[in-house]
């Protein structure tokens, strides 16, 4: 880490690609933070045709910081699951993320060690936001109304990219457990109070049955039919042969 500079209780730092913001105490899980998400980038910069560098990351000490430097992120928070809300603990903007800070995640997860590890890689995925962002035009960033009810629309996408690509879905099983257990059965495409759980095993199962590139494509290129019509598309059967297919794979993604 070079040009450090200490203004008040903040500090500036940098990477190769990344631009912190951080209260000072938090220094030292601030720069491990910035060095895993400069090996991410490195990694989807060998999927994505862009892979946005200098970002700035804001860590915020508290989730109403957080709410009041983007507020976007409370009005997603409304639309999500009240189950799926502690892993909304970050919010991306042009060129930028704010996310709570890794001692403020490891105050926000539940008792079990999934949901930690689950937070510890929200930076992963509000970058991943970024990423899947630049390479589909259509989508945010930047957020404006028109935007952000574009973004609720495709909240299964959004959102499931980003916790896919980030490594969190594996740690959402025992939420998506409970989902299951108390839950209706859950549709294809989710609706956005299931995006955050739900969506990355979407794109677990596509790329497992279709190859990276298909998981890619849905990615990057938004249907102008729709949901439904870029699902069936990807999964290359009409939606309700992929939802019944997508519910048996839940079933065995819960399962480990």
């Amino acid at each position: 880490m070079i040009g450090q500079s200490t203004e008040i209780a903040w500090v500036e730092s940098q990477s190769a690609s990344f631009n912190a913001r951080y209260e000072s105490a938090g220094a030292d899980a601030a720069a491990e933070t910035l060095d895993e998400l400069e090996r991410f980038r490195a990694r989807l910069d060998g999927r994505f045709a862009r892979t946005p560098g200098d970002v700035t990351v804001v860590f915020h000490p508290r989730a109403l910081e957080l709410a009041l430097a983007q507020p976007w992120l409370p009005l997603a928070r409304l639309a999500t699951a009240p189950a799926s809300r502690r892993y909304l603990a970050g919010w991306f903007s042009a060129g930028e993320i704010h996310v709570l800070s890794p001692a403020a995640l490891e105050r926000r997860a539940s008792a079990l060690p999934e949901s930690r590890e689950a937070l510890r890689l929200a930076p992963l995925h509000e970058y991943a936001h970024l990423v899947v962002g630049a390479n589909n035009p259509r989508l945010p960033p930047p957020f404006t109304p028109r935007s952000f009810i574009r973004y609720l629309r495709w909240a299964w996408l959004c959102e499931g990219a980003a916790t896919y690509l980030s490594g969190q879905s594996r740690f959402l099983r025992p939420a998506i457990a409970r989902r299951l257990r108390e839950g209706s059965p859950p549709k294809l495409p989710p609706p956005v109070a299931d995006a955050q759980l739900l969506g990355g095993t979407i794109f677990g199962l596509l790329e497992g049955t279709a190859g990276r590139d298909a998981a890619t494509d849905l990615m990057t290129n938004l249907d102008s039919r729709g949901p439904a019509a870029a699902l069936e598309r990807a999964f290359g059967r009409p939606l309700a042969e992929a939802q019944g297919d997508w519910r048996r794979h839940l079933g065995r993604f819960v399962a480990g």
